[in-house]
């Protein structure tokens, strides 16, 4: 038997009692101000935390961007944040920030804004971070649901509070459940923070060879771009020519955000065109398998290189299609140079425009580079696909493995915050 077990045997065997937020704790809102009351200028103020502090996957806080005003606003000193608070986003632009909770674990000086609140433990009732958990968890999420409005803004209040409930054992059994459920947490993060150090140091060996292959070029030839390119094209705009995201739309319309790893990652785009529209595009980018993409405007320097056949998704006007001669070129190589540090100097030469910069087309044609031998392009390109597939295993292993730890959290903080309830009068 658990130590847990044990203690539900012991202290609470028919069930707990579910008791009303306002019973345990109390909740504070933010601090209102006018936004001329922001200083810029390194004067001393009120350190004040807003919902953008507040880590959308972890629930962990973050300092960057922290806002100070003027001790002239009117801070009252419940709303100076204490050890054991939890900081909850009450209102917010983003919907994803609503109920997003942080822990303060230890005494701040900061404040914190009036689309924020804080939840405080009256009276050490209860233990904090058995709160933290059950605000995290699916009871107060699907609470939520029930009272938040439509807005966008102010979905959280005095009145959200009124009827949420939810179970609270005796104090024992919540320090036990605590320390499972925060060994979890510590489990993941540990993880998290040993594969993205693993996943760095990869990534910085793969940038290092990728660089050491491009200097130590062999038996090369001077060419230009427009040597060994069929074509240099871009994407279309919508204009006049086509609409986006119409009822019919299914395929995927294709921006700089979805470059930059060796797949186009077409499916995560934002925006759908229907077939008509893929179509008009086409006639302009003529996409086809061993194109190298290249962001050739906005992000400078994002490729991808076309593997399949694309039937389903087309690219936006800035998105240059380098179609390469492969009588010269290995179209493998061609998305290794134009990701390298040799090509990324020379093209940074040409680069024009504010503030949306870019790379003209006409210019990028008359760029001249090293270019070795189709046999040893193919050697470069063996090594660097070893480096370049390991690189994307960790990186599809890292939030894999991360997704198994907080799934394996979650069930357990299901399976722990479950009781039977014992009703508070008979």
């Amino acid at each position: 038997m658990s130590k847990l077990e044990q203690l539900i045997q012991e202290l609470c065997p028919d069930g707990v009692e579910y008791k009303k937020f306002n019973e345990v704790a109390e909740y504070i809102r933010g601090v209102s101000y006018n936004k001329s009351k922001e200083i810029n200028n390194g004067k001393e103020g009120h350190k004040l935390l807003r919902a953008n502090n507040i880590t959308l996957l972890s629930n962990e806080l973050n300092y960057d961007e922290v806002k100070i005003i003027d001790f002239s606003v009117n801070v009252k000193p419940n709303q100076m944040l204490l050890k054991n608070d939890i900081l909850i986003c009450a209102g917010s632009g983003s919907k994803e920030h609503i109920g997003k909770v942080a822990f303060i674990e230890k005494n701040i000086n900061y404040t914190f804004g009036g689309f924020m609140g804080v939840i405080r433990i009256k009276h050490n009732i209860m233990n904090p971070r058995y709160m933290f958990h059950i605000m995290t968890s699916p009871i107060f999420k699907a609470h939520l649901s029930k009272v938040s409005n439509s807005s966008t803004i102010n979905n959280i209040n005095n009145d959200t509070w009124k009827e949420f409930y939810f179970p609270v054992p005796p104090l024992e059994v919540q320090c036990e459940i605590v320390r499972i459920l925060d060994h979890f947490t510590l489990l993941t993060a540990e993880l998290t923070a040993e594969l993205t150090a693993e996943l760095t140091a990869r990534k910085n060996q793969y940038d290092y060879y990728m660089d050491a292959c491009f200097k130590s070029i062999k038996s090369t030839v001077k060419v230009k771009m427009s040597d060994v390119l069929i074509s240099l094209k871009t994407g279309l705009n919508p204009r006049k020519f086509f609409q986006l995201n119409t009822d019919d739309a299914q395929g995927y319309y294709v921006t700089v955000r979805e470059l930059g790893d060796r797949q186009v990652k077409y499916w995560q785009s934002k925006d759908k065109v229907n077939q008509v529209g893929l179509n008009r595009i086409n006639e302009r980018s003529n996409l086809e398998i061993n194109d190298v993409l290249f962001s050739g405007t906005g992000t400078i320097g994002r490729v991808s290189l076309i593997e399949e056949k694309p039937n389903n998704w087309n690219v936006k006007e800035g998105v240059y299609i380098l179609k390469p001669d492969t009588k010269v070129i290995n179209p493998v190589f061609l998305m290794y140079l134009m990701k390298s540090n040799y090509m990324r100097n020379i093209y940074s030469n040409y680069i024009v425009g504010s503030p949306v910069a870019s790379v003209p087309m006409k210019d990028l044609k008359e760029l001249e580079f090293d270019l070795p031998s189709i046999e040893e392009q193919e050697k470069i390109v063996a090594i660097l696909d070893r480096f370049d597939k390991l690189c994307n295993d960790i990186s599809e292993g890292l939030p894999a493995e991360i997704e198994a730890r907080q799934k394996q959290y979650e069930y357990y903080r299901e399976k722990l915050l479950s009781f039977k309830e014992v009703k508070k009068y008979e």
